[in-house]
């Protein structure tokens, strides 16, 4: 699969994601997600999302939650929201939390996400196709004629049926962070 060789590089890959094409990476490789910014322009203070096919995935993350924290996961995942849950264990890297002490996880039901982790083997940065401050991208061919030099790969697949990006929640308060 082109998409995995390319994320095994180092490199940007693109792909459809509930409501938005996003650009996705490995999370452990810092080259990998400074390329991730540098093409979004964003600053990395900001942190980026994580995203994975199962709560497996993420175990390092929800092994110190409440059962009412994992209740919460348990009823949107998998889903088009995303948790911001404490890292107490300093799990994700900093350049992908940006200041923050937690990470924004989501566990996916699109079968292109979903599927692009399962090969990886693991959960991979996702954010949205799109320079700060930009709407995000909604087709493949906006992807390829704005980006397509500077991604590994393309992969092919519809958006799922949520209207633009995924809701963030933050887990300690319920308190909803982005509309979705």
């Amino acid at each position: 699969m082109p998409a995995i060789e390319a994320l095994l590089a180092g490199e940007v890959i693109a792909y459809p994601t509930e409501g938005v094409w996003g650009f996705g990476c490995d999370p452990w490789n810092p080259e990998a997600v400074e390329r991730v910014l540098t093409l979004k322009q964003r600053p990395w203070q900001k942190g980026l999302i994580l995203v994975a096919s199962s709560c497996s995935q993420l175990a390092p993350l929800l092994r110190t939650l409440s059962p009412q924290q994992r209740q919460r996961l348990k009823l949107s995942w998998p889903g088009p929201t995303t948790w911001v849950i404490e890292d107490v264990d300093d799990w994700v890297p900093p350049w992908v939390k940006g200041e923050h002490t937690g990470v924004a996880v989501r566990v996916s039901a699109h079968p292109v996400v979903a599927a692009l982790c399962d090969a990886f083997g693991g959960p991979l940065v996702s954010t949205s196709a799109n320079r700060a401050g930009q709407p995000p991208l909604a087709h493949s061919w906006q992807i390829r004629r704005q980006f397509s030099s500077q991604l590994g790969a393309v992969v092919a697949g519809e958006l799922g049926g949520q209207r633009g990006p995924s809701r963030i929640c933050d887990l300690n308060s319920g308190r909803e962070l982005r509309p979705a």
